[in-house]
């Protein structure tokens, strides 16, 4: 099978197109002939050895993935060959024609999507789902701010938060951001590259229920300041260190708390998964690719990946 690869922890450049022969799968594994294959900053850090992730060689990048089931291990029941299935955190690599599942891992894809927007459910659906009700715990009618709405995990923020009749504020750092923020319903989008961007949104009256931070080395130190009462900001994005006041907690009775899909389990995951298939058949979720690359182009797509100004999804067409 064809599959992109790395033999050491290096850059997106040291990636190249490979002969790998196609991996056998245990009793209890599925194999898939893989359609699409998302691309998330996670991958970027386990290619290159960063960020506490750590793999083995020759490694095939790539978590989130959609397909079609080609092979079921002897002890595997609930799928069929044949069926259209979405999958994070594979055991083998999505960035090639074929990759191994869990069924843990591995769940139903909604007959309304196409393979490409399957890539984009694992990480980025998975990841806003939990930050918004599993700890956030956002309910219909908070007001929320998803802060750096305008990637992957941010949208799918948006869109779960509106669906459930949250008072939605996003924000954008480009005005093509805000254009699609906009698009999706987000009635108040605040520019996150100007200066006292929160200022209007710091006291008790005019502060947020839940924030949602893409970001926080950059931003927490005042999403506390924008919070109401008893508001939550939930990190799903850092790179680096910040410094707080912890009287900004202390004053709204708040609290700040970490959101990491390692930390998920598979229970959590099929319920998540549940949830959130019949918005997919309705539409009421729609995932939004920016960008389609062909196979040979993931080097390419690691390195947008962690660009600033991200417009949704990046894909990777394998099938």
């Amino acid at each position: 099978m064809k599959a992109m690869q790395i033999n050491a922890y290096g850059s997106a450049s040291d990636l190249s197109l490979v002969d790998a022969k196609t991996p056998s799968i245990n009793a209890d594994q599925i194999l898939v002939q893989v359609g699409a294959a998302g691309v998330n900053p996670v991958d970027t850090y386990i290619r290159s050895g960063t960020n506490n992730y750590s793999t083995t060689f020759p490694h095939t990048p790539g978590l989130d993935g959609a397909g079609t089931i080609v092979e079921l291990g002897s002890q595997v029941t609930g799928f069929e060959v044949g069926q259209r299935v979405y999958f994070s955190r594979n055991l083998s690599g999505s960035s090639a024609e074929f990759a191994v599942c869990a069924t843990t891992h591995t769940y139903p894809l909604a007959g309304a999507l196409s393979f490409e927007e399957g890539a984009c459910l694992g990480i980025p659906y998975t990841t806003a789902h939990r930050a918004l009700f599993g700890r956030a715990n956002a309910k219909t009618g908070d007001k929320v701010l998803v802060h750096g709405a305008t990637g992957a995990v941010g949208i799918a923020t948006v869109q779960l938060a509106l669906s459930a009749g949250m008072d939605v504020v996003a924000s954008a750092g480009t005005q093509a951001g805000a254009d699609l923020l906009r698009a999706q319903g987000v009635s108040t989008v605040i520019m996150h590259n100007e200066d006292n961007h929160l200022e209007a949104f710091q006291s008790l009256e005019t502060g947020f229920d839940v924030i949602i931070e893409m970001l926080a080395n950059h931003n927490l130190d005042q999403d506390l300041k924008a919070l109401t009462t008893g508001g939550c900001v939930a990190v799903v994005g850092n790179r680096g260190t910040v410094e707080i006041n912890p009287r900004d907690l202390m004053a709204r009775d708040a609290s700040v708390v970490g959101v990491a899909l390692a930390n998920i389990k598979p229970a959590e995951l099929s319920l998540i998964a549940k949830a959130l298939r019949p918005l997919f058949e309705k539409g009421v979720l729609k995932p939004v690719i920016r960008h389609c690359y062909d196979l040979t182009e993931l080097a390419q797509a690691h390195e947008d990946v962690l660009k600033s100004g991200a417009l949704g999804n990046l894909v990777v067409r394998v099938g």
